[in-house]
């Protein structure tokens, strides 16, 4: 296995299907590459053999404990996904006109904010279960074995489990599948597969309050920033109704505060008592989903959904056959005292969707997890998949697209093994080596006493060591100008008293004198100059207790009475003398953890947290480089577990190569984790620091700068019903058809035999007259409909005759090789027909003042002050008299070129780079509906003075293509004209610049354009 170490393993884009994969044999993961996408699997541990010779018999004991895991085929998943993986090659048929626009948007590869392919898979795969399956041939089978799995499982609730590794996206697939189902249901309220009431359950309040992007009124909710719902189906998104709870909201909560006693004596001894003093089933679910009102069959997603299941009860037979090897059902006290807690927690969580159920009605509940397995304690065999999980994209695949960091765990080290079977790394497994020598559990007093820390050697020797890498890290980050916020190390412990022990050894403690020690670790020490520091670099947090809502133990708070005390002085210097006294002990430390690696936030600055127990999932702080375990990891499943609270990427810029686009590699550092699946152990290139960012945003400062532009979603005629229709046509009219899009004739041949040839003919026969009379029909049913729709059919005589003349126009149909004029019926070929003459038709100069803009519902502007994000890109300063936002990121020298071009206009008031504006302009190609992102906008003083300015539309050209005239052609012809019939949005025109090197004249020669306009074509 020394041999076994891959240097970089990202193999894959992140936004296509995986095509190559690192083999797996019987000794666990190879250095081989093998074409193909690899097949689902997971690990399950079985018992390993005894191994007997020169050892007490206790050691004996423990090392039989020990397990070796073994690659496990999920069987269900491949079938599920073999199946979508042929019906997406078909085209996805089957599906409703909503789901296909979806589609069509969330695949659309010229969009700004493209989907990770494990997110469309994710989505692929719920929408062929719910539309498509029962149409296939064999789908049925999925959906009965689901409702099998169901009934034996999860009696009433129809769960479907998506497998998805940490940093993949979970909650923008949360979000994609919000608006399928609404979307749905706002186009068919009487479709029964589709619901607009959705329960979001989750485990803590961290992740409670991370999704409230899914709240589609939310400031920042994900269908915005991530561009989830087309422009124009956006406003019919506010019809769902979404509740988020933590599970702990689940927990009946007591409506009367009494003494058993006192309970005992006002029931009389009353065997039903349900209701009496602590709440029913039906008034927890109605406080909890109050929100539904009178609305039924809700869908759950559930988040983290690897806590939600019930414990089976274990056979005796079952029993005996584990105490003969068949599995491992003996517990540590620690693994016992784990088990329990979740037990606890999966039945509140599974109760509480049952009374969901019960009083609501479930539709779906949709399971979201990383590690969607059994675990010790639950009566299942350890680290067996949940068996209603349908699509998969684990963390092996996650690493080969390049979607996570890449552990790296120690390989090999110089020390003498600790015995003669064990030549594991002494990093690697620190627990075995350790365990005894550290403390248990201790009260809160002893807690509090000041006490010299005093760690184990190993222990210490491998803080040191890692913390030597990480200040290496930090130089580089901060050399490089990575970031405003470090590098972060966490240290998971076992229990209060060991974490207490590492954090005043790693940041430092207080003697019973008051004088203060400082930390170790230097670049983690709270004590600096020999006082405390009042922005700690080192915290002290127990997740578990902060994510339940509930309050701290005593324990806790007397190991971190110092470091509340520096926070709540550093909240108070932040928000004022009187902030830290309306600030709970827990909301501040939870406010810190929340807030690890955010600028401008309490937990900026912090490099090193110690947890007390398993660090919360949700916890997204995507500057972690550095772990250290300091507890047990049973199996691969817990490991994972762990290591996913480093894994979230910090850059997600594209680099290309050889092999197409691809993320560079980042890495994370982890010791006492045995984490096993990516043998990569960094003796490689130093790998480079993260590229820097810069925060590219409007600054408040630049108001005055600002810019308001309307968000457009399509366009429509206000016509009298005497009103004559003219078109001219011109270049971009021209409609080319020719065999090459569509071939006329083809030879078909058997092994022997006769050739045949196939053709067009029966398309051919269809007469001229007929395919004028279905382009002027469509022409009418899509652009001039009445206010309900309705198609203003006086015009129908005028759209033919001009359909006809288009067909003759010498900048109309253009017929090529064996190409004949019925092409037109086939869908696509009509949908670009149509386009092009409607395009016509608005050029003349009757139409300009009469075609009107349909504006987004819900906001029907928008403005430059929505611009906040980060890039890696090389950025451009703006002026700040000319420019709202800070910088223009450059995709190439082109970008910068013109905004310098732009600021040295004088007629130029102010401009801005259409990047994380969200301004767009719709069109149609091909039959679908597309969104242009335009280059730049530009507000002239074309010489009616400031408070009267021209908008520019600006589009830098490099590479003329027929789709890039058509973005252009839309702009000119139906955008502006539409915008500026409007009225109230501003005076707007369009220009397109091919060399950014003479900007100033075709600006400039733009503006002239646009003076010399008639007034119609201006404005109204």
């Amino acid at each position: 296995m020394a041999n076994r170490r891959i240097d970089n393993p990202i193999l894959n884009s992140p936004f296509e299907a995986p095509a190559r994969h690192v083999r797996f044999d019987d000794d666990g993961i190879t250095d081989e590459v093998v074409d193909g996408r690899r097949r689902s699997s997971h690990l399950t541990p079985i018992p390993a053999v005894k191994k007997r010779g020169g050892r007490s018999a206790q050691a004996e004991l423990e090392y039989a404990e020990e397990r070796v895991d073994r690659v496990v085929e999920n069987t269900f998943v491949n079938q599920v996904r073999d199946q979508v993986d042929r019906w997406r090659a078909l085209g996805h048929p089957g599906v409703t006109a909503t789901t296909r626009r979806l589609l069509d948007h969330w695949t659309d590869p010229a969009r700004e904010k493209r989907f990770f392919f494990c997110q469309i898979e994710a989505l692929e795969t719920a929408i062929y279960l719910a539309e498509f399956a029962h149409k296939d041939t064999g789908g049925a089978f999925f959906q009965n074995q689901l409702r099998d799995y169901a009934d034996e499982h999860n009696p009433g609730l129809y769960r479907v489990a998506h497998k998805m590794a940490t940093g993949t996206g979970k909650t923008v697939v949360m979000a994609m599948l919000i608006a399928w189902h609404t979307l749905n249901k706002a186009a068919n309220p009487q479709d029964g597969r589709f619901t607009d009431a959705f329960l979001v359950a989750c485990p803590g309040i961290t992740i409670r309050d991370r999704l409230r992007v899914l709240e589609p009124s939310d400031p920042g909710n994900y269908y915005d920033e991530r561009d989830v719902v087309p422009p124009e189906l956006r406003a019919r998104l506010s019809r769902a109704t979404v509740v988020i709870a933590n599970f702990h909201q689940f927990q009946r909560r007591e409506k009367v505060n009494a003494a058993r006693t006192t309970k005992a004596l006002l029931t009389r001894g009353r065997a039903d008592t349900e209701g009496v003093f602590t709440e029913t089933p039906d008034q927890m679910v109605l406080r909890v989903c109050r929100a539904f009102r009178t609305k039924r069959s809700i869908v759950v997603l559930n988040d983290e959904a690897h806590h939600c299941y019930r414990t089976k009860a274990v056979p005796s037979d079952v029993l005996a056959a584990a105490s003969n090897g068949g599995g491992r059902l003996k517990l540590s006290a620690d693994e016992k005292a784990e088990a329990r807690d979740r037990e606890a927690e999966g039945r509140v969580w599974v109760g509480g969707l049952e009374a969901v159920h019960a009083k609501l009605g479930v539709k779906t509940v949709y399971d979201l997890s990383a590690t969607p397995f059994f675990l010790s304690g639950s009566g299942y065999r350890e680290g067996t998949l949940f068996p209603w999980v349908v699509s998969d994209f684990g963390l092996v695949d996650a690493i080969e697209a390049g979607l996570v960091k890449i552990p790296r765990v120690p390989v090999e080290d110089d020390a003498a093994p600790a015995n003669r079977d064990d030549d594991a790394p002494t990093y690697r497994n620190l627990w075995l080596r350790i365990r005894d020598q550290l403390p248990k559990k201790r009260p809160a007093k002893e807690l509090a006493a000041p006490t010299e820390p005093l760690l184990p050697s190993v222990l210490e020797g491998a803080l040191q060591s890692l913390y030597g890498n990480y200040a290496t890290s930090y130089r580089r980050w901060d050399q490089a100008g990575v970031s405003a916020t470090p590098p972060v190390f966490i240290v998971v412990c076992n229990n209060t008293a060991v974490s207490k022990m590492v954090f005043d050894w790693v940041a430092g403690w207080v003697k019973a004198d008051g004088s203060v020690v400082p930390g170790h670790l230097k670049l983690f020490s709270n004590v600096v100059d020999g006082r405390l520091t009042s922005r700690p670099s080192t915290v002290l947090i127990d997740s578990a207790e902060l994510e339940s809502g509930g309050t701290m133990s005593p324990e806790f708070k007397a190991a971190a009475a110092t470091e509340i005390a520096e926070l709540k002085a550093e909240h108070a210097r932040r928000h004022g003398a009187g902030a830290a006294d309306d600030v709970g002990d827990e909301d501040l430390l939870r406010e810190v953890m929340n807030t690890v690696g955010k600028p401008g936030k309490l937990g900026e600055q912090v490099r090193c947290v110690v947890s007390v127990s398993m660090l919360t999932e949700g916890w997204d702080a995507n500057t972690v480089t550095h772990i250290l375990g300091v507890r047990a990891f049973g199996t691969q499943l817990l490991c994972e577990q762990v290591v996913g609270r480093g894994l979230r990427r910090r850059s997600y810029a594209v680099e290309q190569s050889d092999d197409g686009e691809r993320f560079p590699p980042e890495y994370a550092e982890v010791y006492g984790i045995p984490f096993s699946f990516i043998p990569t152990d960094g003796t490689g290139p130093t790998p480079k620091p993260p590229k820097p960012t810069t925060r590219v945003r409007a600054l408040p400062e630049r108001e005055a700068a600002a810019i308001i532009f309307p968000h457009v979603v399509g366009y429509r005629w206000e016509l009298d019903d005497d009103d004559r229709l003219d078109a001219s046509f011109d270049k971009t009219s021209e409609l080319v058809l020719s065999s090459r899009d569509v071939p006329t004739t083809t030879d078909v041949a058997g092994i022997v035999g006769e050739l045949e040839v196939h053709t067009l003919d029966e398309l051919r026969r269809v007469r001229e007259q007929e395919v004028t009379f279905h382009l002027a029909k469509r022409l009418l049913h899509t652009e001039f409909t009445g206010h309900e729709g309705e198609p203003k059919v006086w015009l129908f005589p005028t759209l033919l005759g001009i359909v006809k003349r288009w067909m003759a126009d010498p900048h109309g149909l253009v017929l090529r090789d064996n190409a004949f004029p019925q092409l037109l019926l086939l869908a696509e070929r009509q949908a670009d027909a149509v386009a092009r003459i409607h395009r016509g038709i608005v050029r003349t100069a009757h139409g300009f003042s009469r075609l009107r803009p349909v504006l987004r519902e819900w906001e029907p502007l928008g403005s430059t002050a929505a611009v906040d994000f980060e890039t890696v890109k090389k950025c451009w300063p703006t002026r700040p008299d000319r420019c709202h936002v800070s910088h223009v990121a450059e995709d190439s020298g082109w970008e910068s070129r013109l905004a310098q071009a732009l600021e040295e206009l004088p007629e130029v008031v102010r401009y801005v780079k259409n990047q994380g504006l969200g301004f767009t302009i719709p069109y149609t190609a091909a039959g679908r509906p597309h969104a242009y992102v335009p280059d730049f906008i530009a507000g002239i003083d074309d010489g009616l003075g400031p408070d009267d300015l021209l908008n520019l539309v600006i589009e830098v050209t490099g590479q003329r293509t027929d789709a890039k005239a058509e973005k252009v052609a839309t702009t000119r012809d139906l955008w502006v004209p539409a915008v500026n019939g409007h009225g109230g949005l501003g005076r707007w025109a369009a220009v397109e610049v091919t060399d950014p090197w003479d900007a100033h004249a075709t600006v400039r020669a733009a503006v002239v354009a646009h003076a010399s306009a008639s007034p119609a074509e201006r404005i109204p």
